[in-house]
């Protein structure tokens, strides 16, 4: 096939020595099959920011803060060059995604680094070495589904007390084969304590996937898996050894009225207070 105008400069660099074919095309990037040598890799070549379909890249950049002080003034800025480095962010956070992850026990696509846009990383195959599926693209057996949601909770859960959280995890972002699921598609991970957004994030995440695998075990929709992650995190108890149940009992509290009530009047008095001095300094 034709060598993509973004992939020129790797195979210059030696990178890349042949361009095999197109794997797929996304909102956010296009896959080829590459081979490196003996090896057969893909290279995900990411579109350019005013060509991508993210439509919120703003919650998932929240919390996102580089060391160099420069870089973050100018993306701050929005001026060309903060617009340069706020991409290369972009790309740079799928890498660390992955190798930290990987270190944290999920399964994803092991990286060999992004150069100018362009990530290389292993090619994740079947017991045939054909290229995995998606899992939007296979029937899963019952007793299988139930394995397999409880895999993906596990990997959820795993990287919540990595500080992560996909973002935009579906049945379009994970990759099956015979050794169960692997999570791909990071560049939107955001971190689970500096972003705001990061527990409607991991619910939504949470909810996609126990939608996908409650057509094959509809007893999953009864589970609660992302109250009781976030109520373990946020109490500082979620651990990687920690067990989930799938279950959450909400303590719903009464309120203090006469505690309430105390507070209003402590309010209102201070604020007589105030408007008397204000009268005095008049």
């Amino acid at each position: 096939m034709k060598t993509p105008k973004r992939l020129l400069p790797l195979i210059e660099d030696g990178l890349i020595d042949e361009v095999l074919h197109s794997l797929m095309s996304g909102k956010e990037a296009t896959v080829y099959a590459v081979r490196c040598g003996k090896e057969i890799r893909c290279a995900k070549v990411y579109k350019d920011a005013q060509k991508r379909s993210f439509k919120q890249a703003v919650q998932y950049r929240e919390g996102r803060k580089g060391r160099n002080s420069r870089r973050n003034r100018a993306i701050e800025k929005g001026s060309k060059f903060g617009r340069e480095q706020q991409e290369a962010e972009w790309h740079n956070a799928e890498v660390d995604a992955l190798y930290k992850l990987a270190d944290a026990g999920v399964r994803v696509p092991t990286p060999y680094g992004c150069f100018d846009g362009v990530l290389l990383m292993e090619l994740i195959t079947d017991e045939n070495g054909d290229v995995a599926p998606r899992l939007n693209d296979v029937s899963v057996p019952h007793d299988l589904a139930l394995e397999d949601h409880d895999t993906i909770m596990n990997y959820v859960k795993l990287m919540l007390c990595a500080g992560l959280v996909h973002g935009d995890l579906s049945e379009f972002n994970v990759l099956v084969n015979e050794e169960g699921p692997i999570i791909i598609d990071l560049p939107q991970a955001v971190d689970a304590a500096g972003n705001n957004h990061a527990r409607d994030m991991l619910t939504r995440d949470i909810n996609n996937m126990t939608q996908y695998y409650s057509q094959f075990a509809p007893e999953l929709l009864n589970s609660r898996y992302a109250d009781e992650m976030w109520a373990l995190y946020e109490k500082g108890e979620l651990e990687p050894g920690t067990e989930l149940t799938g279950q959450f009992q909400s303590v719903d509290k009464d309120a203090d009225i006469d505690a309430v009530m105390s507070q209003i009047k402590e309010a209102y008095k201070e604020k007589q207070e105030r408007e008397e001095r204000m009268r005095e300094q008049d």
